[in-house]
Formats: C-alpha cells, sequence, structure tokens
C-alpha cells in the first residue's frame, strides 16, 4: 500500500492519499488476486489509518473489484490495472484495460444469463464513471466506506 502525502498548498484534508495499486497479467488468478488485494487495502486503512471501513464496505468492494476486473479480461486484451484508493469517505476502485470500447449496462432483463455485472456494481456504487483514455479506458466506481444511516446499500438515499 502507498501512502502518499497530500500536496502543499492542497484545499480541506491534510489527510495522505491512501492507496494501492496493481498490475493484472492474465495468468488465471486475477479476479481472485484482485479481491484479496482489495481485502488487504481496506484492512490496512483501518488498522494503520484508523478510518472506519463497514462489513458492507469490505463485501461491495470485493463484488465491484470482481466485476470490473472480469469485465476488463473477457473483453480486452493486454494487462489490466487496478487502483484503488481512499477519498473522503469513500473507496475509489479504478480499472484501467487497453479497450477503448465504454461499457453500457443493459436494460434489466431477469431471463438474461449474464453478462450482469456493469448492472451489479452501477446499482451498489456510491458513484460510477466511465472514461476513455489516450489508450483503452478508465472505469472508476465509489464505494462509501461507512454503512448508511437510512440503510440504503449504495450509500444513497431513494429518490
Amino acid at each position: 500500500m502507498q501512502s502518499d502525502p497530500a500536496p502543499t498548498g492542497g484545499t480541506a484534508s491534510d489527510r495522505p492519499v491512501i492507496k494501492t495499486s496493481a498490475a493484472l497479467v492474465g495468468d488465471g488468478t486475477d479476479i481472485a488476486q484482485a479481491r484479496h488485494l482489495a481485502v488487504g487495502f481496506l484492512t490496512r486503512v483501518q488498522a494503520e489509518h484508523g478510518l472506519p471501513v463497514s462489513q458492507r464496505a469490505m463485501d461491495l468492494t470485493q463484488l465491484v473489484v470482481s466485476e470490473l476486473v472480469t469485465n476488463a479480461r473477457k473483453y480486452a486484451p493486454g494487462p489490466v490495472l487496478l487502483d484503488l484508493k481512499i477519498a473522503g469517505d469513500t473507496v475509489e476502485v479504478v480499472v484501467w484495460d487497453s479497450d477503448p470500447v465504454l461499457p453500457i449496462a443493459r436494460a434489466a432483463d431477469a431471463g438474461r444469463v449474464g453478462q450482469h455485472g456493469l448492472e451489479i456494481v452501477m446499482a451498489v456504487a456510491q458513484g460510477f464513471e466511465a472514461q476513455r483514455e489516450p489508450v483503452g479506458k478508465r472505469i472508476t466506481a465509489r464505494i462509501a466506506l461507512a454503512d448508511d444511516p437510512g440503510g440504503a446499500v449504495s450509500g444513497r438515499h431513494p429518490l
């Protein structure tokens, strides 16, 4: 895990940037490796930085990491980069892959077998963003670290 100091002259927080990264090379263990990295990262965030991380955040982060890395492995040739970063009261899960085509969530279909990963990520994440990069694309999902007192799974309140 990397803990980078915040830039000087920064804004509201003097907290260090807490992040970790991994390059996944497609050896068949990528998805499990990514999930283990996520759990280890959040466990260290609690132990070393004293930030509260709920069991729900642990579980959802593993789920989001698993779905995003699975999609990258399935649809993009080459390496996959995974970044995990604490941003305020959320963990950002960022997955980069070499395919420039942005993912599109399909309409809900209870009869469809598989291909629900992006729908799941968007349903449980507090925020979601997909953007093209000079090479490939970068997908970012944000998950609240603490449980929502109102009981919303994603940390968002229903409309």
